[in-house]
């Protein structure tokens, strides 16, 4: 059961303005990560499904948060259908985020009024999402399909249209600047923020550091912009 209404859901996203994303089959990397995300005032965690017996590592995970770490929002990614869906709901997924835009992922989480937020690469597909009931619409892979200055593009005539950009999103003051400038309501981060050290470890130090940093700038933007 999801904890988080998708109205709280959003409103994180939008606070914070960052959303970490992260798979590994090992659940003790798994919690690290996010509590480095946590140490540097993340509050919303994308759990990636990309491998075997992934619901049960993102089960044991969401458990440690509700007990370890208070106001953390745990949700899932990569979901393509409707029965996925349903099964991280049962395990906790306080929202769902799909690379693709599926009408039954939709239905699934408006029955159960949890965050869904589809994958879209075109503003008739967003305008759809929105039909569907998608308080967010994530554009991916956000600079294939054209970057900042497609949300740009989307905002000047559905300016009520809630993006986060994921694929792309680096956590560099310019590239942050970008976005936010265009009018995104949060960025999806990955691989640029859970970064490695030179041996190939996860640097969880360097990612507490980026995350926090992240989030200053953004906060900062929204500040120059008032």
């Amino acid at each position: 059961m999801a904890i988080y209404t998708r109205i709280e859901v959003a409103q994180e996203m939008k606070n914070t303005g960052i959303v970490p994303l992260f798979y590994h089959k090992n659940i003790e990397i798994v919690k690290k990560v996010i509590k480095a995300c946590y140490d540097g005032g993340a509050r919303v965690f994308e759990f990636t499904n990309r491998g075997d017996h992934a619901q049960d590592i993102f089960a044991e995970v969401s458990k440690w948060i509700e007990e370890e770490l208070s106001g953390m929002i745990l949700g899932v990614g990569s979901i393509v259908d409707p029965g996925t869906a349903s099964l991280f709901i049962q395990k906790g997924a306080n929202f769902i985020v799909s690379p693709i835009l599926n009408p039954e992922i939709a239905k699934v989480c408006n029955r159960r009024k949890i965050a869904w937020l589809p994958g879209c690469a075109t503003l008739t597909e967003i305008n759809y999402a929105e039909e569907l009931g998608a308080e967010i619409v994530k554009i991916f892979p956000a600079a294939q399909i054209g970057g900042a200055d497609f949300v740009k593009s989307i905002k000047a005539p559905c300016p009520w249209t809630s993006i986060m950009p994921s694929g792309g999103v680096t956590p560099e003051k310019q590239n942050l600047t970008d976005w936010f400038n265009a009018g995104v309501h949060c960025v999806g981060m990955g691989s640029k923020l859970i970064v490695k050290d030179k041996d190939g470890n996860l640097d969880y130090t360097k990612i507490t550091e980026l995350t926090k940093n992240s989030i200053n700038i953004v906060e900062s933007l929204r500040n120059n912009n008032h």
